[in-house]
């Protein structure tokens, strides 16, 4: 009895151990591969919209896309809209000459949220009207903080009740009663 489930034991954490070991690390997520303008562009006017396209599809539920200027006001105008794998919001006429910083926070096609920011310079003034200075919500835009499950988790869980599953039927099932 002992050495059956001794044998149990050592199949199931054979068999977990190699579910970490395959799992690796987690399937990459959304990552963007341009935007208009580019990352680190120097232009003249800015675009009526700024956007980021990304290497696979996003999820359109709430996407956050802000363009804030060297005054430190946000000169985004409207909310920004997923279309396949690009994310977008409307500028219109940009203010001061300087760096302005676009940040984003999407949802990946496999759920986790993806943030990041890009930045482009204004190298002539326009004479546009700003938004209101960004609120503290969002401002860590480089942190992920979502509190979701890593995928690896529910696959080193399924892998755990299917070798426990494999030592029972295999060990754990049987009676060794001799008969009478």
């Amino acid at each position: 009895m002992t050495r059956r489930l001794l044998t149990a034991l050592v199949a199931g954490l054979f068999l977990l151990g190699f579910g970490v070991a395959a799992t690796g690390t987690a399937a990459a997520h959304s990552a963007p591969t341009g935007s208009v303008p580019d990352d680190g562009a120097n232009i003249d006017s800015g675009p009526a919209r700024v956007s980021i396209t990304f290497n696979e599809e996003l999820q359109p539920n709430f996407p956050s896309l802000t363009v804030v200027g060297p005054d430190g006001n946000l000169w985004s105008k409207s909310t920004p809209t997923v279309d396949g794998k690009t994310v977008s919001v409307e500028v219109g006429e940009l203010g001061p000459a300087g760096e302005y910083t676009v940040a984003y926070r999407v949802t990946s096609a496999d759920g986790h949220p993806v943030t990041g920011k890009r930045h482009f310079t204004l190298r002539k003034a326009g004479t546009g009207t700003p938004g209101p200075k960004p609120t503290a919500k969002g401002a860590d835009g480089d942190k992920d903080s979502s509190g979701g499950i890593p995928l690896w988790v529910f696959i080193v869980g399924a892998v755990v009740l299917f070798g426990g599953g494999l030592a029972f039927a295999l060990f754990g099932g049987r009676s060794r009663k001799p008969k009478s």
